[in-house]
């Protein structure tokens, strides 16, 4: 109770996160008998991975702000070089969204802070200690937020300055579904015990008579130095009409491997991430690992990027919401395939969707002269060839 003490005396000491933790939540003790904190989940390997997966990916779909009136981007908004580049000095904005997206994962919600300048342009967005914000309402029912100092007192923002991400509920998925992080934690544990005592079930020792003292603790001796550890394997010598019955189950008897890999489909589904990005390639194909992939950027990603959109929308004046959007670009998470990437292209340069020069800068590519026409090149004659094209053979009718 030492560290208990301390915290309510007053001192500034550091003190164990999950101790902290399980005094202020008693439901984060499983039925396994195991505490499942977001901070001790992430030390669980499928966890920590899936969290990646699902913050890296989110991070890679980049906001821009666009302008209402003709589509484009606005690039010379001040908000629009926060998102795109860098929040603040010491953050990119791949970073910046990871982390918030990683706290919404594991707490239920993220916070930062929009700077202004004293003209209320921002300035910077910081992102804050989810358990150093507060969220209330005032007099009039409006958002507020209470951010704590780190040497004390509180500074109370309104929710015109705070980006509040949230998710369904405000509720974290880990803490929701930590039963079923528990039992695969419970599970590896368990394999891990098996593995150290040598893989061998443990088994019952028989004798006909009573063992001395003397008997009992050398045949205890030989058990722990020849089944346990570096040991494990080795003989035990057994004495005095001693005999030894192994237990009938064993692991593949309860189909152990089998529940772990059920565990391993129970947290990808806790992080709506297909289990084939987690390595489980037990019931992956060619053609649904492809279909699981889009289904991960339809029915997760994008929510979470309307839901981050409408949340980064509340830092733009009045004004700005009817002249500007803010919008995350789906088109980075293609970047790795450039088959696909380049046939979209030529199919809407074709639909006259797009033209040339911006599918290039979408390559940061520089443009060319005449890039900007918006033609079909497949159907238009006399255009000129592209740069480094080979101009088509001209007919010549036969005198």
């Amino acid at each position: 109770m030492g560290w208990f003490q301390r915290i309510f005396q007053g001192e500034t000491k550091s003190f164990d996160v999950d101790q902290w933790s399980a005094l202020i939540d008693t439901g984060a003790r499983t039925a396994a008998d195991i505490y499942v904190s977001p901070v001790k989940a992430m030390r669980h390997a499928p966890v920590q991975l899936g969290v990646g997966i699902r913050t890296g990916t989110m991070a890679t779909l980049g906001a821009h702000v666009y302008n209402r009136a003709d589509k484009t981007r606005a690039e010379d908004h001040p908000l629009y070089r926060l998102l795109h580049d860098r929040p603040n000095g010491w953050t990119s904005s791949t970073s910046f969204v990871q982390e918030m997206e990683k706290d919404c994962v594991l707490e239920g919600r993220a916070y930062a802070l929009a700077n202004r300048a004293g003209s209320g342009k921002i300035m910077e967005i910081i992102k804050l200690d989810f358990h150093s914000v507060t969220p209330d309402c005032d007099q009039n029912q409006e958002p507020i937020y209470k951010v704590a100092l780190k040497g004390g007192g509180t500074v109370t923002y309104s929710w015109r300055d705070i980006l509040d991400v949230p998710t369904l509920g405000n509720l974290s998925a880990i803490r929701q579904c930590r039963e079923a992080i528990g039992l695969a934690m419970a599970m590896e544990r368990h394999a891990a015990k098996l593995m150290a005592n040598g893989a061998r079930p443990s088994g019952v020792y028989k004798n006909k008579k009573k063992l001395s003292d003397i008997a009992y603790e050398r045949l205890k001796r030989s058990v722990n130095s020849n089944f346990s550890g570096e040991s494990a394997g080795g003989v035990v010598l057994l004495e005095e009409d001693s005999d030894f019955t192994p237990l009938t189950f064993s692991s593949v008897d309860i189909q152990f491997q089998e529940m772990r890999a059920f565990q391993l489909v129970e947290i990808a589904r806790t992080l709506g991430v297909p289990p084939n990005l987690l390595f489980d390639f037990s019931r992956a194909t060619w053609a649904n690992a492809e279909t699981a992939s889009q289904a991960y950027l339809t029915f997760t990603l994008m929510p979470r990027a309307k839901l981050w959109e409408g949340a980064l929308m509340r830092l733009l004046s009045e004004e700005d919401q009817a002249a500007y959007y803010i919008e995350f670009d789906a088109n980075g998470l293609v970047r790795a395939d450039i088959a696909a990437r380049f046939e979209a292209y030529a199919k809407a340069v074709a639909a006259r969707i797009m033209n040339p020069n911006e599918a290039r800068a979408r390559e940061n590519l520089a443009p060319y002269k005449g890039g900007d026409e918006f033609s079909n090149p497949n159907i238009e004659a006399g255009k000129p060839p592209l740069p480094g094209e080979r101009p088509k053979p001209t007919l010549v009718a036969a005198s």
